[in-house]
């Protein structure tokens, strides 16, 4: 019982918090595809009214396809046929950027068709625990989607990088530490100056910190920079160029720095929950700051090491 409520409430972390969020300059309703260069696709997912998981991507290359996140089941069944639109070559891998549900879930469904999940060595224990908890727990609030699916985790996992490359693309799947969760990776395409962040970057207010090191994560965005980004396409909200890292990066600075202040001063969470500014964060996804909640608690115990 106390495992399946443990579950429940991992599901909840991070959907519902997602569902909560609204991206300044964005379309939240919006799902669409687009073809960022030859056979580089990058799926944008409906915010709002509904939320419906994350944004997604899929390579072509000569003789096989490869998937950018699972997410949910039900999103695996509009997407797979929705790649047969666009080739003929089979789906030969899954990419699972991190294990939350909204992003690796829809595993079952892919490896159903013949695909193998990919994941970082890191993520391994996250799917091996909380990965498969959150999967029960969808399947008791989910019933219509989960049904009676199996919790499908990664068959392949890489250490630090791992390369595609069959002459026509290039593709790097890359972990460069603990961000969003411990095993988070990236796809990089260097041909192309693409970067797919899962929610390492994500562009506007949907961070959950609940699986997170945010010292490390600002790490980690630094070392993304380091790449000779031209478009990044963030684990949710609207696609963008480098800036997308930039101002991902700025919120976790800026909130530790603002966070620590206020510390030094005395102040308690509840004192900061309810007079914390970051004029910055409203001008980025037009949301105030204050409603970060889980955000704001998970940095004050990260200083105050009571996490």
């Amino acid at each position: 019982m106390i495992a399946a409520k443990r579950a429940i409430v991992a599901w909840i972390g991070y959907g519902f918090l997602l569902l909560l969020a609204s991206v300044a300059h964005a379309a939240p309703e919006d799902t669409y595809v687009k073809e960022l260069a030859p056979g580089v696709f990058f799926r944008k997912a409906q915010t709002a009214p509904t939320f419906t998981g994350c944004n997604q991507g899929f390579v072509v290359f000569k003789n096989f396809v490869l998937v950018i996140d699972a997410n949910f089941p039900g999103q695996a069944d509009e997407v797979i046929p929705l790649i047969a639109k666009h080739t003929d070559k089979p789906i030969r891998y899954v990419f699972d950027t991190h294990h939350h549900g909204d992003h690796a879930d829809g595993n079952v469904k892919y490896v159903e068709i013949g695909a193998a999940a990919v994941a970082s060595e890191r993520s391994r224990v996250m799917f091996e625990t909380k990965g498969i908890e959150g999967f029960e727990g969808a399947k008791k609030t989910r019933l219509d989607e989960y049904g009676s699916l199996q919790y499908e985790q990664p068959s392949m996992y890489f250490s630090k990088r791992l390369v595609l490359d069959d002459g026509t693309q290039r593709l790097e799947l890359l972990h460069f530490g603990h961000a969003h969760t411990i095993g988070d990776a990236v796809a990089w395409l260097p041909q192309h100056g693409i970067l797919f962040t899962g929610d390492a970057v994500v562009n506007g207010a949907f961070n959950y910190t609940g699986d997170s090191n945010t010292e490390s994560w600002i790490t980690v965005i630094n070392a993304l920079k380091e790449l000779p980004v031209k478009t990044v396409c963030p684990g949710h909200g609207e696609m963008g160029g480098s800036e997308v890292l930039d101002h991902q990066q700025r919120y976790f600075v800026e909130l530790r720095a603002r966070i620590r202040d206020y510390i030094s001063q005395g102040w308690s969470l509840d004192k900061i929950k309810t007079d914390i500014e970051l004029p910055f964060y409203q001008e980025w996804t037009g949301v105030d700051v204050k409603t970060r909640d889980e955000n704001i608690t998970h940095v004050f115990q990260e200083l105050t090491a009571k996490k």
